[in-house]
């Protein structure tokens, strides 16, 4: 068979278009009514670089003065911000009965409200900074851990998205937070509520449920879960308390699951690498895994000696 055969190609595009009519949630096809992907991460771009106006270089606006180039900034931002918001709006079903221009204008509304807790991301953005520098050892200067630490880019792009999810934005929110998770790593879903000094450490593999509460001066490292105690019932918990409460000052070390949407963890506690928690913990707990006894095998001129290994009780505190 000739695969350049017209007829062919034709048959196949048929049976393509045929299958696109079945109405199901795949064959969806009005694309211009999504949100532009490349559009938004650029946005988040220029949102950095308000944010972060010392770490981040302007290719464009090197020429300007301040406050003009922070000018040009925020229109680029506003006006690109509301063209993609006004898309999701009309393309959310609560919009369908909605003229075009009420909807124009509720875009409109949420794009300048937003603009206008920028002061408030970069205060919280600031402490995080902090709690990063003053938290590990091995961070030379904030040069170091704006440019390089995976913890402070997801915060930061948590931050941006978390302000428009409550707005009420469709969809903008999650396409920024998922970015974040395939460029770290981490997974924090925009609707987690956190407060200051939010410190996350090497930070692969975390994953940060919709419904998280976390407090001020939080430390959490690698491979911590705060998740839900069960999905099975799906659709059904929308909108319902799911993942857990981590009061202030409270230490996660790498591996931890904490589960489920009563579960507190009480302020100033340690959960030490692989707990699996389900209940609530009273502030000031220690929670540690009692350590597996290690066995060392060496190959030796008589054969095989096994020596047993006794660990330190609190080496899952060092980092």
């Amino acid at each position: 068979m000739n695969i350049s055969d017209k007829e062919e190609i034709r048959e196949i595009v048929q049976g393509i278009l045929t299958d696109y009519q079945k109405g199901r949630g795949i064959d969806k096809m009005d694309v211009l009514h999504q949100p532009d992907q490349n559009a938004i991460l650029d946005i988040v771009q220029k949102l950095l670089r308000i944010c972060f106006p010392g770490y981040y270089r302007d290719r464009v606006y090197k020429g300007f003065g301040e406050e003009n180039r922070l000018s040009v900034l925020i229109e680029d931002v506003m006006y690109n911000l509301h063209k993609q918001i006004a898309i999701v709006l009309s393309d959310n079903p609560e919009y369908e009965s909605v003229p075009d221009k009420s909807t124009d204008e509720e875009a409109a509304r949420i794009t300048t409200a937003f603009c206008r807790q920028i002061p408030k991301l970069r205060e919280y953005l600031d402490t995080d900074m902090q709690a990063l520098f003053d938290g590990d050892p091995a961070a030379s200067d904030f040069d170091e851990i704006v440019l390089c630490y995976p913890g402070l880019y997801a915060i930061a792009l948590n931050r941006i998205a978390h302000e428009l999810f409550l707005l009420n934005v469709p969809l903008i929110p999650r396409m920024i937070t998922e970015h974040a998770h395939s460029h770290t790593g981490i997974d924090i879903h925009p609707g987690a509520t956190i407060g200051k000094y939010f410190m996350i450490d090497h930070g692969t593999g975390i994953v940060v449920g919709a419904t998280t509460v976390i407090g001020d001066h939080v430390k959490v490292y690698q491979g911590v879960t705060l998740g839900a105690l069960s999905t099975r019932a799906g659709q059904k918990l929308r909108g319902k308390r799911r993942h857990p409460t981590i009061e202030d000052y409270v230490t996660i070390y790498s591996g931890a699951s904490i589960l489920g949407g009563e579960t507190v963890i009480g302020r100033n506690s340690v959960i030490g690498s692989n707990a699996f928690i389900t209940k609530s913990v009273a502030p000031d707990s220690r929670i540690s895994i009692q350590n597996q006894e290690l066995h060392i095998t060496n190959d030796s001129d008589l054969g095989y000696e096994q020596k047993s290994l006794e660990q330190d009780k609190t080496w899952f505190y060092v980092i």
